[in-house]
């Protein structure tokens, strides 16, 4: 099943996908704050510009899946915007994104990972912490349903 997943980084002519796949999992369990609707309409200027990345996961011909590594300070990344279809879910497509997402951090030099998330989505929670993300003192939050921050250092 792997081998039909592949990940991509963003193109123009894909910028809707960002969108759509995060407000279908928001929608369903959350709502739409100001701050999504801002950085899903604008992901050129609110990630890519400032120096983040978007990547996409394809299976077989459509994009099923997306995750961002949003710039908060130098080399302090926030991997945010992680959603996988639901008809896809259970493929390994939020493994592959994650994987894939902090090799390149690895690479890019960045130093930690901040992760804010919410303690009823387990199975994310769960697969944070599997890859080595630990719980920190949420702080201010500038998303209404984060209930957890994670980090990873990556040194």
């Amino acid at each position: 099943m792997m081998t039909q997943i592949r990940i991509t980084h963003f193109e123009p002519e894909y910028r809707d996908a960002i969108r759509k796949l995060n407000y279908e999992w928001l929608e369903k369990y959350f709502h739409l704050e100001d701050i999504d609707k801002e950085v899903l309409s604008h992901p050129e200027e609110v990630i890519l510009a400032p120096g983040g990345k978007i990547f996409y996961a394809w299976y077989e011909d459509q994009i099923v899946g997306t995750v961002s590594l949003m710039k908060l300070e130098e080399s302090v990344f926030e991997l945010t915007k992680m959603a996988v279809s639901e008809k896809f879910q259970g493929l390994g497509i939020g493994k592959r994104l994650m994987e894939y997402s902090l090799d390149f951090a690895k690479n890019a030099g960045i130093r930690q990972i901040i992760i804010y998330s919410n303690r009823r989505l387990e199975r994310a929670v769960d697969m944070y912490r599997k890859f080595g993300f630990v719980e920190m003192d949420l702080g201010p939050v500038i998303y209404q349903r984060a209930d957890i921050k994670m980090c990873m250092d990556m040194s």
